[in-house]
């Protein structure tokens, strides 16, 4: 049987892809089976990737609104689009959440000439400059040019001195972030040059995915219980962690519904900030 990508290229179904990630969802192997048995009668030669999709959201919606919530993730970050604006405030709390000061848009001068930094961020003698590249397209990959132009650009604004939060201190290091996939010529390359690159599966260990599921910094966009209205009314007052919600549920006042599906929200929230991955 054979799936039919968002390219519309066809390949063949993997059952064990398919399991890999409703068990990524947190769901217990017994749920697992439950919710496979239950695609695999719904499945058809070319059916879409989108509709697998759909159908195991659904069915893992049933079973808990976190399992839903977690295999919704890769969506979730392309809601903060269409532009990516949310995606680089959401890596700035990403970095603010290990400790860091992160501040998003900064314009600086290179040797050459000036810089647009997605994200800088600081802490203790680190200074960091960080590149976002969001993409909408489900299959999108991060061609080599990509980490190519940026380590030029981190050459640029080496060895000079900027003052971010008090501190004057050289950039350390540049990381580029993005919620694609990487090309292999853009890992050989970023791996000869010893470059922070951090995309949907890579590094293997300590993908973006992973470091979410295992911090629980999950966007906003996550919450199965929140319609697209609401996810943008939240985004626009900065709430942009399903854990902001968690410290403080003052934010669901912003959005126009009643006492009782303010509960169901912030019961998802916690469930799913609460309820860590079993490696």
């Amino acid at each position: 049987m054979q799936v039919k990508k968002h390219s519309g290229e066809l390949v063949p179904f993997r059952p064990d892809s398919l399991r890999h990630s409703l068990s990524r969802s947190g769901a217990s192997p017994d749920e697992v089976d439950g919710v496979f048995e239950r695609i695999k009668d719904k499945l058809y030669d070319g059916i879409s990737t989108r509709e697998l999709y759909e159908l195991a959201f659904e069915y893992l919606k049933s079973c808990r609104d976190t399992y839903a919530a977690r295999y919704s993730l890769k969506k979730a970050l392309r809601d903060l689009g269409p532009e990516g604006f949310y995606f680089e405030k959401w890596v700035a709390r990403m970095f603010q959440e290990d400790g860091y000061k992160a501040v998003t848009g900064q314009i600086i001068q290179g040797h050459a000439v000036t810089h647009e930094i997605d994200v800088v961020a600081t802490k203790g003698q680190e200074l960091l400059a960080i590149e976002c590249k969001f993409r909408n397209d489900v299959d999108a990959k991060i061609s080599v040019t990509t980490p190519m132009y940026f380590m030029s650009r981190v050459v640029d604004i080496s060895d000079i001195k900027y003052t971010f939060f008090d501190k004057t201190l050289k950039v350390s290091a540049g990381w580029l972030v993005t919620n694609a996939y990487l090309t292999t010529d853009s890992i050989k390359f970023g791996e000869y040059h010893k470059m922070n690159l951090l995309a949907w599966d890579y590094p293997r260990e300590a993908s973006l995915k992973a470091r979410v599921d295992n911090n629980g910094q999950y966007p906003i966009t996550c919450l199965t219980s929140l319609g697209a209205q609401d996810k943008a009314r939240l985004l626009k007052a900065q709430c942009i962690l399903v854990k902001d919600v968690v410290r403080n549920p003052k934010f669901l006042q912003m959005i126009e519904i009643n006492q009782e599906k303010r509960k169901q929200i912030l019961e998802e929230a916690v469930d799913l900030v609460n309820s860590p991955l079993e490696h």
